[in-house]
């Protein structure tokens, strides 16, 4: 073929043709990305419920894995504790302390007192035991009526069996006064060690305080002044179940049997089934336990104590020429609203406090705020006291009514305070007490007895 002919044929490409490959790739492309996003929207839609529940399990094994590998927090430890800083109130727009309490270099100084000179019309005191009652209740023909009457109450072997007329008898001041005031028969309960006796023996201040039933942690006493170390014993009784919850967060006693300034008394044989009741006996009868001391001061274990006792015996006692003092109460007024709190609070059954308050009121108890010029209703975590026959009479009777009625013990204090009319008593205004103590609450909730000695608990 010529070579002009060759030349003049041509191939002619359209752009169409050209770009139809590429765009056929990346519709091909497309379809399956579009194939690909409905099947997993598929996936989705079946399966959504354990995608959301996988972070939630990988979080909680994350979690765990973390606890695992870390001790457990120490609870956190109250702002409270520890704190000195006085309290103060405002008087005619100044602030001034709750409690005017001597400066340290006083205290030291401080000639102690032997008494406080009040002309008590008690002089002796004489505690009832089984002793003294054998021959009326250990008769043939007094049995049935013992049995009934500790099946219907609690008293006990440690308290004795009070009767009805016994009871009218206690409240009578004499020179000489007979009354049961617990240890009543050594078959009783309420067993310390013979070491423990000795130690008791040999204290003439003492400040006490109790845990039973594994109940609250031990607060070192704060703020005292040094020469009144040696002059003051800190006593915290304790049961076995106290001891041994103590002693699994490795709080233990040294040779001393002491814990910081505390010499712990474990107490065996507890009297009552209700721990409560069982701690009314360190808190009430007090002289019981320290016949050789002369003050005592009791503080509730909920308490951390941070005043120097010789500066507080000053303050309350001596300054003042009284024998006992105790905290009027913050919120209350009269022993029959005092009766409603505690039903409403669940500190005791209605029946229980209706029993008690329908008895006051058939002996004709006043129902006013005041009782002999004092405010009648009292709390009672912090007691101050001389040591006397008097003192001695009124915490006598006081535990008599907690053991007849209920275990609340500021429902009987008005009454006792009543019938007694003891002269030297001193109700400090709340703020003195938030002044002696930093409160830091209830630790844990107490074990009650399951059971208790069968030779010393009738109820």
């Amino acid at each position: 073929m010529p070579s002009s002919t060759i030349r003049s044929i041509s191939i002619t490409v359209s752009d169409d043709d050209g770009a139809a490959a590429p765009r056929r790739a990346r519709a091909g492309r497309r379809k399956v990305v579009r194939s690909l996003g409905q099947r997993a929207v598929r996936l989705v839609a079946r399966w959504w419920p354990i995608l959301l529940l996988l972070p939630a399990v990988a979080l909680l094994l994350f979690e765990a894995s973390r606890l695992r590998a870390s001790p457990s927090p120490a609870p956190p430890v109250s702002s409270s504790l520890g704190r000195l800083d006085p309290t103060t109130r405002l008087v005619h727009g100044v602030r001034e302390p709750c409690l005017k309490f001597l400066n340290p270099k006083s205290i030291e100084n401080l000639a102690f007192h032997e008494g406080s000179g009040l002309d008590a019309v008690v002089k002796r005191i004489i505690y009832k035991t089984d002793d003294d009652d054998y021959d009326s209740h250990h008769s043939e023909a007094n049995s049935t009526y013992l049995l009934q009457h500790a099946e219907a109450t609690r008293f006990n072997l440690f308290t004795g069996f009070q009767t009805v007329s016994e009871r009218e008898e206690s409240f009578k001041v004499n020179e000489t006064v007979n009354v049961h005031c617990g240890f009543y028969s050594d078959n009783g309960g309420f067993k310390i060690s013979d070491d423990d006796v000795r130690y008791m023996r040999t204290c003439k201040v003492v400040v006490s305080t109790c845990a039973f039933g594994g109940g609250d942690d031990l607060y070192q006493p704060i703020g005292m002044v040094n020469s009144s170390i040696g002059k003051v014993c800190y006593v915290a009784f304790w049961d076995e179940v106290t001891l041994s919850t103590q002693e699994a967060e490795g709080k233990l006693t040294g040779d001393n049997e002491k814990i910081g300034r505390w010499r712990i008394i474990v107490v065996k044989n507890l009297p009552f089934v209700d721990q409560r009741l069982n701690g009314k006996i360190p808190k009430m009868l007090t002289h019981r336990l320290f016949p050789e001391a002369s003050y005592s001061i009791w503080v509730d274990s909920k308490y951390q104590f941070r005043r120097d006792p010789i500066g507080v015996l000053e303050a309350l006692l001596w300054r003042r020429n009284s024998t006992f003092a105790i905290s009027e109460h913050g919120a209350r007024t009269n022993i029959y609203d005092e009766g409603k709190a505690i039903v409403q609070k669940n500190k005791a059954t209605p029946e229980e406090v209706k029993v008690q308050l329908t008895q006051y009121r058939q002996d004709r108890m006043p129902d006013g705020k005041r009782l002999h010029g004092l405010k009648a209703l009292a709390e009672a975590s912090i007691i101050v006291r001389e040591l006397t026959p008097l003192t001695n009479h009124f915490m006598c009777a006081w535990f008599n009514e907690v053991v007849r009625f209920t275990s609340r013990d500021q429902l009987s204090f008005p009454y006792v305070l009543w019938r007694l009319n003891m002269p030297g008593i001193y109700m400090f205004p709340v703020c003195t007490r938030r002044d002696l103590v930093n409160s830091l609450g209830h630790t844990r909730k107490v074990k009650p007895l399951t059971q208790t000695n069968s030779d010393s608990s009738a109820a």
